[in-house]
């Protein structure tokens, strides 16, 4: 199969399209023939060595951890043949190759309404949307909620997920990203380029990790709660305390779940949920994908096409 790889930390250089083996069939697994697979910063972050506290490293690295395409093998209740989209459960991603092996309760099938590059660009973001509101930040109808960074990937898929939990959403982002925002649902938008962030919120997620707690923490009204998807040390302490109940601040970890997969996909059949995909490259422009998404510009999801289907 071909895949993106890298074989050492370092820059967009060091990626190379390769051919590996297929990954075999394994029990309680299913392999996936993938059509698009979606990158996010945290690829970013593993190609250049920032996230080495995860593990020793291992070469080569596959990266990506979102991906839709058609089973290989049956899973669960999913017909070999079926459209599926999911998200690799690695630390370190896998889902930018022809193949890939996914727990079989970690997929879920694609909807009908999504193409599959729209539906690669949903599962990690998606994913992390639905579990910082919901589970995390427990949004409550009518409750203010402040999304900075919402103009990404995570972002624009929050803004609509909090809209349609009944949030009063106000977007953090920049000026030129004013009608995307308000298009998704965003009531009030805050230009950080030209103002400081104000006002007072029931909920705040800092999406893009510039706004850390003690900085959010005077924006909060009495009882108001906090969440980040940034794993540093103070924040995982944090996201520790409030499992426990101790603490107003708390750390999104992402898991993949079928059945959040599909909530996700009922909310896209009914098109009220739609992944924003800034931009498609081939397999053989992963280089290009990935300074599109060094950027920090992106507009959504930059996905990668690896099958006609796509």
């Amino acid at each position: 199969m071909r895949a993106s790889t890298y074989a050492r930390f370092g820059s967009v250089d060091v990626l190379e399209v390769r051919e590996l083996p297929e990954p075999p069939p394994r029990a309680g697994e299913a392999r996936v023939r993938v059509h698009a697979g979606a990158l996010n910063p945290k690829d970013v972050l593993l190609r250049r060595g920032k996230m080495r506290w995860l593990g020793p490293a291992r070469f080569p690295r596959i990266p990506g951890y979102d991906f839709a395409g058609v089973l290989m093998d049956p899973a669960g209740d999913l017909a070999a043949g079926t459209e599926v989209f999911g998200m690799v459960d690695s630390n370190y991603g896998g889902a930018c190759a022809e193949v890939v092996r996914v727990p079989v309760d970690e997929l879920a099938a694609k909807p009908a309404a999504l193409s599959m590059v729209e539906a690669a660009a949903l599962p990690l973001v998606g994913l992390t949307a639905l579990q910082g509101l919901r589970d995390e930040l427990e949004l409550r109808r009518g409750d203010r909620i402040l999304l900075n960074g919402a103009s990404g990937g995570v972002g624009t898929v929050a803004i609509q997920i909090a809209a349609l939990l009944g949030g009063r959403v106000t977007a953090v982002c920049s000026g030129r990203n004013r009608d995307l925002v308000t298009g998704l649902g965003a009531r009030q938008v805050i230009d950080y380029t030209r103002a400081p962030i104000t006002g007072r919120y029931e909920r705040i997620f800092d999406i893009f990790g510039t706004l850390p707690w003690p900085r959010a923490k005077p924006l909060l009204e009495p009882g108001g709660r906090y969440c980040t998807t940034i794993p540093r040390g103070a924040n995982v302490a944090r996201g520790a305390l409030r499992r426990l109940g101790l603490h107003p601040a708390a750390l999104v970890v992402v898991e993949s779940r079928r059945r959040d997969l599909e909530h996700l996909a009922r909310w896209a059949t009914a098109g009220d949920l739609r992944p924003v995909v800034d931009s498609i490259f081939p397999l053989a422009e992963a280089r290009d994908a990935h300074a599109r998404l060094e950027t920090r510009r992106a507009q959504g999801k930059v996905v990668l096409t690896l099958g006609a289907g796509a």
